[in-house]
């Protein structure tokens, strides 16, 4: 009698079955496989070129992935986006950091995924280093991997008592994040203007800094000629 011989497992069952038992973080059941937001994360998500500005000035954030934009894209949001993951619950609390922050609109770029939202699943990390990308599309890969084995929400942004710059384990303050984030994002935004790149999906922007935004990166005013 012929023995069957079970099938080869794909590739997308193998990169869902890392994040949901290895790490604990629900998927969906699409194609490419796509990680749930507000459950056990949420995610901030902005321009890579500012989210890479962010990551030299905060080198302890968390998880942080890389998403490209299909091929062919021309708009502002074909642009590719850092994806940096926060604690559940932070998406809800952006846009009252934001105003407290006195970035109001000007921080058009900085926007969250939290309950209810979704983000592409990157490609498994090669031995805890950065990914390259997963799918179909190969649309995400990670520039901080999460570690199988560590509770990644230990070192996730928050706000509240206990946080601090990510030293020691503890988890960053999300303010601090936010206002990094929003910093760069604006001045992003000038240089890409500057260089003549389209910012049309965004709107306006009026050309200015938070004065709170400086004061709490700790930073000195800068001169918007950059």
């Amino acid at each position: 009698m012929a023995r069957t011989l079970p099938r080869p497992r794909s590739p997308l069952s193998t990169v869902r079955r890392w994040y949901e038992e290895k790490l604990g973080w629900p998927t969906t059941g699409t194609e490419p496989v796509e990680l749930l937001t507000g459950v056990r994360f949420d995610v901030l998500e902005m321009p890579a070129d500012a989210g890479h500005a962010v990551l030299r000035r905060m080198p302890h954030t968390g998880p942080v992935a890389l998403l490209r934009p299909e091929r062919g894209g021309k708009q502002a949001e074909d642009r590719p986006k850092l994806l940096m993951l926060i604690a559940a619950g932070g998406a809800e609390e952006l846009p009252g950091i934001l105003e407290w922050l006195e970035w109001g609109t000007l921080a058009a770029d900085l926007t969250a995924h939290g309950a209810g939202g979704r983000m592409p699943a990157p490609a498994i990390p090669s031995k805890g280093r950065a990914s390259g990308g997963c799918g179909t599309r190969e649309a995400a890969g990670w520039v901080r991997p999460p570690q199988p084995g560590y509770e990644a929400e230990n070192s996730l942004p928050t706000t509240g008592m206990g946080t601090g710059i990510g030293d020691g384990g503890g988890a960053p303050d999300l303010v601090r994040l936010v206002s990094a984030a929003a910093t760069e994002c604006h001045r992003a935004r000038l240089v890409r203007a500057r260089n003549g790149q389209s910012d049309r999906a965004c709107g306006a922007q009026p050309l200015a800094f938070s004065n709170a935004s400086r004061m709490s990166a700790g930073t000195r005013p800068r001169s918007l000629t950059l």
